[in-house]
Formats: C-alpha cells, structure tokens, sequence
C-alpha cells in the first residue's frame, strides 16, 4: 500500500488523501484494473473501505481508498461537510487520477462502497461511464434515509421539517463563527434507537474502530443537499453497467439495496444477501466480510476482464 494525493478537479480547490492497494505480484510494467473504494458516511479511508480495498488488491486488483472532500485527511473547509453531489464527484476524481497511471487499464476500472459510500458509487457510475461494473455493500441512499429513516417508515413529505432544519442552519452559519453540526451515527451509546444503531456507535467511538480523523458527525448545512438527494437518480435509464449489491438479511437497511436492484437498468444485476448480518456486521466482522469478499472478488474478475 502506498498513500498518495490526489488533485481533485472538480473546481473546489480540495487536495483529496488516498490510499492505493496492490496484488501482492504487482508488476508496474503491467496493466491491471482498478476499483475504487468510497467510505461511509462519517468514516475515513483507514476503516472499513480500507479493509475492502485490502482485501480486493489480493484478488490481483489495485485498489482505492480514499477521504472525501472536507474530511479525513482531505482538504477543504468547512470541516465534515457531507454534500452528496460533491461526494460522487469524488469517486470520478479518483478515476481521473487512475487514467494517469501507465499500469491501470482505463477500460477496466470499477467502483464500490459501504454504506453511503454505496450510494455515491452508484450515482457515480450512474454519471460517469468510464466506471465499468458496481458494487454495494450495506448501501445507503443517503437522501432516502434522511427522508424516509433506516427502516423506510418515514414519507417524503414528513421529512420537510429537515430541509428547514438545514435551511436555519445555512443561516444560524452565515452569523457565527461555529458551524452546526448533527451526528451521521449515535455519538454516545445511549443514543442508539436500537442494537443495530448501538453497533455503529461502537464501531466508530470505541476500540472497535474508531479514527482520530471520523469524529462522527456533519454539517448541519449538508441537510439541504442531502434530503432532495437520491443517489439513483434516473438509474432506471443509465445505470446499465453490470450491479451487485451485499447486504445482510437482519439489515435494518436492506431496503435501500433492494431499491437499487430494482432500478437499475442493467441486465446484469445480483443481489447477495449475507444470512446472519446486520447493516454493520459487513463492516469489519470476519465472517461476514469474507463472504461480502467471497462474492465481490468474482464479480470484479467477471466484469473487469
């Protein structure tokens, strides 16, 4: 692994961090297809996108992981913005940097994520063809869940109140010298609605994984952009790069893979669903990311060839 910096183009000034993962053979005088890695909402590049970046690499593919604009070890300010469009603006950023690269075969470069991270990927590919086939573990349509909550059971119109809420927070900004923030996961244990959320607690402020860089929280700013967010946006039409989605069957979250499969143009799309997992059980515990692996290292070979 080598960590790298990247030039975002996208007009905003934001030097992106990354981490790049080679096969254990690479060659530089070989070409290899890429996948990119995009992180959850409120993680960095060291968590579990760097575990899934890892563990493809040894598959004999170079791999991506990387901090998205304004956060992690990624420039920008404000701090831990979390604005969708700039974080799938993201994912063609890397791309941009793998296209330098005399060993990576710009015919051959793939894109996945975790969580959020799952979403902005799949709005990537949605906009960007140079992103050959997709992958999705625990996905997150971030707009939908902000919208309609983790398990779906929130209307559109309930979800109002939040754009408000953003609204104010534009303001309440524009007048201080501190911005407002919300948590992206339950910021102390007591927090948490229910095991599921308990366990995104303790994976992002204990010895789990917690990172100095993934404080856990956003811009209150960011509800604006992510409320009329919908990361599959028009996948009905242009999502037609082959799909595969993992999630685990006790996943408060499913639903949100379930909505991508069904949308997705492609005809070449699979679900897998992981028995025994929740939405957090793929982030790091051994078992299930082997299978999420055992899955997604076929599915890259098959489409990247």
């Amino acid at each position: 692994m080598k960590s790298t910096s990247i030039k975002n183009l996208n007009g905003q000034g934001v030097t992106i961090a990354a981490n790049v993962y080679f096969p254990a053979d690479f060659d530089e005088s070989q070409q290899y297809a890429a996948v990119v890695v995009s992180h959850p909402g409120g993680g960095v590049k060291e968590q579990t996108a760097g575990l899934y970046a890892e563990r493809l690499a040894e598959s004999g593919l170079v791999t991506v992981a990387y901090d998205a604009s304004y956060q992690g070890a990624s420039t920008g300010t404000p701090r831990q913005l979390e604005n969708p469009y700039i974080r799938t603006e993201d994912v063609s950023a890397v791309i941009d940097y793998l296209t330098t690269l005399p060993y990576i075969d710009n015919d051959r470069i793939g894109a996945m994520g975790v969580c959020a991270g799952g979403g902005y990927s799949a709005n990537a590919a949605i906009t960007d063809r140079r992103i050959k086939s997709l992958a999705t573990v625990s996905a997150v349509n971030i707009g939908q869940m902000f919208r309609n909550g983790w398990e779906n059971n929130v209307k559109d119109a309930d979800a109002l109140p939040y754009v408000v809420a953003g609204s104010e927070a534009r303001t309440s900004d524009a007048n201080s010298d501190e911005l407002g923030t919300l948590p992206l996961a339950p910021m102390k244990e007591e927090d948490a609605p229910n095991e599921e959320l308990r366990q995104a607690w303790e994976y992002y402020h204990t010895d789990r994984c917690q990172h100095p860089n993934a404080p856990g929280f956003m811009t209150a700013r960011s509800l604006n952009q992510i409320i009329t967010y919908d990361a599959y946006n028009l996948a009905e039409a242009f999502l037609t790069q082959p799909v595969l989605t993992v999630a685990g069957d006790q996943a408060g979250s499913k639903w949100m893979s379930d909505d991508l499969i069904a949308r997705a143009a492609s005809s070449d799309k699979t679900m897998h669903v992981v028995k025994g997992a929740n939405h957090m059980s793929l982030y790091d515990v051994p078992e299930y990311v082997d299978e999420a692996v055992s899955v997604l290292t076929p599915f890259f070979a098959r489409t990247l060839k």
